[in-house]
């Protein structure tokens, strides 16, 4: 339990200072936050985001930690699907700024691979978190259905926050090209100032984190234990972190 509460001390604090990199780039460099359409509008979808993984990582944890053990399991699954939901708002938040920014600036929509990438997470997390409450949290919910969900609730859990990380780097990379890049920028991207040597270590504070998280994960035997051991019954616990 020592080396577990190690990682994810270790997540936490990593989840942390993205959070904060992220709110002093847009500070520091981007003139910070407001919502009139303008270049500070659109910072609220960088911070949205990167928040919305931190936020969705430890949602996934909620299960691992050993002194949730002893807790109701219903009342894990509720924490876990506000987490998810709390995720979910901020992701929906950050696409309201981009999208606002984008047709005030009359800049095209959906035209990168990072905006592909980025929408169609969001919109199957969306589907994901209404499937999953449908599935596991209203008792009317039949067994063969908690059964036959369970393992695609899983994969696609795994699979998301893949896909999250994913956007994120290409979103970091794409905003430094266009700023750096710009025709009235004095310091180009491939010169490496200040502003991308703080994007590009967000970014690898980011891979960290989500490594520490999968790491977390993956070992067995940090899973919460079960005493029923029969198919059907762990069918009927199937949230991601605890697998």
């Amino acid at each position: 339990m020592k080396m577990f509460y190690s990682v994810y001390s270790l997540s936490l604090l990593l989840g942390l200072i993205c959070v904060i990199m992220v709110v002093t780039w847009s500070t520091c460099y981007g003139g910070g936050f407001a919502w009139d359409g303008t270049a500070k509008m659109f910072n609220w979808h960088p911070l949205c985001m990167v928040s919305w993984f931190v936020l969705y990582g430890n949602a996934i944890l909620v299960y691992r930690l050993p002194f949730t053990w002893s807790s109701s399991k219903m009342l894990l699954k509720l924490v876990h699907a506000v987490l998810n939901f709390g995720a979910l708002t901020l992701a929906v938040i950050g696409l309201l700024a981009a999208f606002g920014f984008h047709n005030k600036m009359h800049i095209p929509n959906l035209y990168s691979i990072h905006s592909w990438v980025g929408f169609t997470v969001v919109i199957l997390f969306s589907l994901q978190w209404l499937l999953g409450f449908l599935s596991f949290l209203l008792p009317c919910a039949p067994l063969w259905l908690r059964v036959a969900y369970k393992d695609v609730h899983v994969f696609f859990g795994i699979c998301f926050l893949t896909m999250t990380i994913a956007a994120c780097l290409s979103g970091i990379n794409e905003k430094l090209i266009f700023v750096l890049n710009a025709a009235n920028s004095s310091a180009p991207y491939k010169d490496l100032p200040p502003e991308a040597y703080l994007a590009n270590i967000l970014g690898i504070l980011l891979v960290c984190f989500f490594l520490s998280v999968a790491w977390m994960l993956y070992k067995r035997e940090w899973k919460r234990p079960n005493p029923n051991t029969s198919v059907l019954s762990e069918a009927t616990e199937p949230l991601l972190g605890e697998h």
